[in-house]
């Protein structure tokens, strides 16, 4: 069963966050130049909330709140789940599933170390069971 720091060794190592003051607008801008969906909060380096795609859907367009003078500390969830990186990916689909969210904010003695989606997960998951079914192959055909 696969782990969560084997996922993160395979991503880019860079964790792209914003502070709390910083605006909506800042953080679409951030997130569509990196192309990721999700930016951990961050004030004095510890987590403080998380915002998303969804959160700017629901929480600035639909609500007619301007991006540009919106700051995150408004709109970002506070009590953000997370998970550490020896947590296992069926343990993590499963909470994500449970909790309705998409990105899980990974944690190591209080730093954010890195994030990952539920795509990074799916892709994971399909790998690992894939090298099942190639090792069963191999052994049905000796």
């Amino acid at each position: 069963m696969a782990c969560v720091q084997e996922i993160l060794e395979s991503k880019p190592r860079e964790i792209h966050t914003l502070a709390s003051n910083c605006t909506v607008l800042e953080a679409l801008e951030l997130m569509a130049r990196e192309d990721i969906g999700a930016i951990p909060v961050l004030d004095n380096g510890r987590l403080e909330g998380i915002f998303t795609e969804r959160l700017y859907a629901r929480n600035v367009f639909l609500k007619g709140r301007d991006s540009p003078k919106t700051l995150l500390k408004d709109v970002m969830v506070r009590d953000v789940i997370t998970v550490t990186p020896d947590g296992k990916v069926e343990e993590c689909m499963a909470l994500m599933s449970d909790k309705r969210i998409r990105h899980l904010p990974v944690i190591r003695e209080n730093s954010v170390v890195g994030i990952v989606s539920i795509g990074d997960l799916m892709k994971s998951i399909i790998q690992e069971r894939e090298l099942d079914i190639e090792h069963l192959v191999n052994y049905i055909n000796r």
